[in-house]
């Protein structure tokens, strides 16, 4: 009763958005944290995640279920601007261990964010994201996870906070409280280097033991590769039941915005892409 409860609850006070992942582990095929940017009104973008769990749990976290350890998890992520706040996404995530590629079916997404965020010094936004899951990745079939954002930055640091809900649908379903948080540096040319913190504390209203949370701590830089973004991150778990030694990648790529000509004041010639960093421009309230 207590679980259906905290679902009801969870989703009625968002009823009229939907969207995002759950199961009862935490995924590693998306290590993430959301910064309010989206693709441009029109513009579609793919990003391409690849997290290798190099020391992991070697026991599944459910019966039947899928051990972490010595694989190799990802998505291709899909996402296409509808206004200047708002983001339709699809994900696609996989899994490969001991030659084997395993699929995880998929993830829909929509994320509202505050407008221009990447020019602003506090940003805002909200992402749900509807997922179906197979058995070897979660107990739960569907799930939805609410992802807020809430952010602040200047010219020389960014700190931001990702307090999310997963939410597993069915019988062995439940709540739980999995934040994500990051602060990073802006070191000049579009360089960033910081820290990513992720975490999921369990059930709400009944979190885990601590030996039983997973926490993980992850050193991270983000830079340009030509007209690719590149995050790069090694993660090490702070408790027994975190993956030990994680290491985490995201390339972006924005396609063209459809008859939008470059803006050479601050902007290189060549796609518009909304993951670039506000490392150039002027900031707003």
């Amino acid at each position: 009763m207590k679980q259906h409860r905290s679902h009801v609850l969870a989703v009625a006070s968002l009823a009229s958005i939907l969207i995002l992942l759950a199961s009862n582990a935490r995924a590693t095929d998306e290590i993430q944290v959301y910064n309010a940017g989206i693709a441009e009104v029109g513009q579609f973008t793919i990003q391409q995640h690849l997290n290798y769990v190099a020391l992991g749990q070697k026991d599944p976290p459910f019966p039947g279920g899928f051990p972490s350890n010595h694989s190799l998890n990802g998505t291709p992520e899909f996402a296409y601007g509808m206004t200047d706040w708002w983001e339709l996404g699809l994900y696609l995530p996989f899994a490969v261990q001991d030659r084997q590629f395993l699929s995880d079916a998929f993830k829909l997404r929509t994320l509202f964010v505050s407008p221009h965020a990447e020019q602003r010094n506090f940003f805002y936004g909200v992402n749900f994201e509807l997922s179906y899951e197979m058995p070897k990745f979660a107990q739960t079939r569907w799930g939805l996870e609410i992802r807020p954002i809430i952010g602040v930055r200047n010219s020389e640091y960014e700190f931001i906070v990702n307090p999310i809900v997963d939410i597993g649908f069915g019988s062995k379903g439940e709540a739980d409280f999995a934040p994500a948080a990051r602060l990073a540096r802006n070191l000049g040319n579009d360089v960033f280097a910081g820290f990513e913190y992720y975490a999921d504390f369990g059930q709400i209203g009944n979190f885990s033991k601590l030996a039983d949370q997973q926490h993980t701590l992850f050193a991270v830089t983000d830079f340009k590769a030509g007209v690719f973004d590149v995050n790069f991150g090694v993660g090490y778990g702070l408790t027994p039941a975190s993956d030990r030694f994680v290491v985490k990648t995201i390339i972006g790529y924005a396609f063209p915005v459809p008859g939008q000509k470059p803006e050479g004041s601050y902007r290189m010639s060549g796609p518009v892409n909304p993951f670039t960093h506000a490392a150039v421009r002027g900031f707003q309230p």
